[in-house]
C-alpha cells in the first residue's frame, strides 16, 4: 500500500488507525485509493489484541422465539450498530446450563461487555462473570449478587395500574395468569395485582391465580382452567401478552366473549397485541428506550468500569378493546 500510494508505511499506519499525526489531505487521499484498489481489510483479531477491544458485545436472552425478547434484541442491535459495535446473540431456551454456556463462550470470545436477561437466576455463571471482570448489564431482572448495573421496568407499578383499570371498568372478581414462580417480573407483577385489589377492598387470596411460563400454550392452559371454574373470574390480569393470546383462545373455545364475559389486560405491549380481536389492552414496556439505555449504560461501564447503576423505567397503559375500552379502528402497530 505504501509503494502504491507513494508514501511511507508509517503514514499508511496513521491513516488506517486515525493516528494523532496530521496527514496532508492529498496524501491521505492517495492512501485511501491504494487501500480501495488493493481491497485491504484490517485484521480485527490482531487489532483487538493491540487495543484490548473487540468492539463486540454479547446479549443472552431467555427465549428469542418469544416476540418480546425478539423485539427487544432488535432494538439493542440497532443501537449497538449506531455505536459501531457488533452484537453476538445467545438464546438460552429457558435452560440454566445453556445460559451459562453462552456466558462462558462470550467471555472467552473477549466481548467488551455483556447484556444479560437471565431466565431464572445467575447460578452457575455468577462466579464466572465476577472473575472475568467483563462489564455487564442485567436487563429486566434484578440480581443483587451479580457485579453489574441493572435496567428494570416498574413491574409492580404497571401491574397495579392495569388491575386498577379493570376495577374501574366495574370488574370485582379479577384473577391473574402469572409467569414462572420466583423470577422478579412475576413476583413484582403479582404484587402489583394484589395491591390494587387490596386498595379496592377486594381480597387477593380469594381470587384465582395460576403460574406458568411466559408463553401462549401456558396462557391457554391457565385460561381453560380459570375460566372453566364455576365461580370463574370476570376479568384477568395476565402477566405477558403471549400468555394473553392463549387466554383469549381459551375464552373463545369456552364460548365466552371478550370483554363481555371476561375483560383482559396484559403486560409487554408487543406489536402483535394490536392485531387480536378485540385488540389487547396492555402495559407497554418502552422497548426502544430499553434498547438504547442498555447499550449506553454498557458503553459507559466499559469506559470507566463503573458498576452498580440501577435504572427503573415505567410501563404505559395502552387502552384497547379487551378491557372494555373502545377498540381503535386502524390502530395497529408495525409487526
Amino acid at each position: 500500500m505504501a509503494r502504491l500510494a507513494g508514501t511511507s508505511e508509517a503514514v499508511v499506519s496513521y491513516v488506517l488507525n486515525n493516528g494523532p499525526r496530521n496527514v496532508a489531505p492529498h496524501t491521505k487521499e492517495r492512501v485511501l485509493r491504494a487501500i480501495d484498489e488493493l481491497g485491504y481489510r484490517p485484521n480485527a483479531v490482531a487489532r483487538s489484541l493491540r487495543t484490548s477491544r473487540t468492539h463486540t458485545i454479547g446479549l443472552v436472552v431467555p427465549d428469542n422465539a418469544n416476540p418480546f425478547f425478539a423485539e427487544l434484541a432488535r432494538e439493542i442491535e440497532d443501537v449497538a450498530f449506531e455505536h459501531g459495535l457488533t452484537l453476538l446473540l445467545g438464546n438460552a431456551m429457558d435452560d440454566d446450563e445453556r445460559e451459562a454456556a453462552y456466558v462462558r463462550t462470550l467471555i472467552d470470545r473477549q466481548v467488551d461487555g455483556l447484556i444479560l436477561i437471565p431466565a431464572h437466576g445467575p447460578r452457575t455463571w455468577r462466579s464466572l462473570l465476577a472473575a472475568s471482570g467483563v462489564p455487564c448489564i442485567v436487563l429486566d431482572r434484578e440480581l443483587d449478587e451479580v457485579p453489574a448495573s441493572h435496567l428494570l421496568i416498574d413491574n409492580e407499578g404497571g401491574a397495579h395500574e392495569a388491575t386498577t383499570h379493570l376495577i374501574e371498568h366495574g370488574r370485582r372478581r379479577i384473577g391473574c395468569v402469572a409467569g414462572p414462580v420466583g423470577i422478579h417480573p412475576t413476583v413484582d407483577r403479582v404484587a402489583g395485582w394484589a395491591r390494587a385489589l387490596s386498595e379496592a377492598g377486594l381480597d387477593p387470596s380469594a381470587m384465582p391465580l395460576a403460574h406458568g411460563p411466559f408463553g401462549r400454550r401456558q396462557g391457554y392452559l391457565s385460561g381453560r382452567d380459570l375460566l372453566s371454574r364455576e365461580n370463574r373470574p370476570h376479568a384477568l390480569f395476565v402477566t405477558s401478552d403471549e400468555q394473553a393470546f392463549g387466554v383469549m383462545r381459551a375464552a373463545a373455545e369456552l364460548g365466552l366473549t371478550v370483554p363481555g364475559d371476561v375483560a383482559i389486560c396484559s403486560f409487554d405491549g408487543i406489536a402483535a397485541s394490536s392485531y387480536t380481536v378485540p385488540a389487547l389492552t396492555t402495559m407497554r414496556q418502552p422497548l426502544e428506550q430499553l434498547g438504547r439505555q442498555s447499550v449506553e449504560l454498557l458503553a459507559r461501564q466499559i469506559k470507566d468500569q463503573s458498576v452498580g447503576e440501577r435504572v427503573i423505567l415505567p410501563a404505559t397503559l395502552i387502552r384497547r378493546g379487551s378491557c372494555g375500552c373502545p377498540d381503535p379502528v386502524g390502530g395497529v402497530d408495525d409487526a
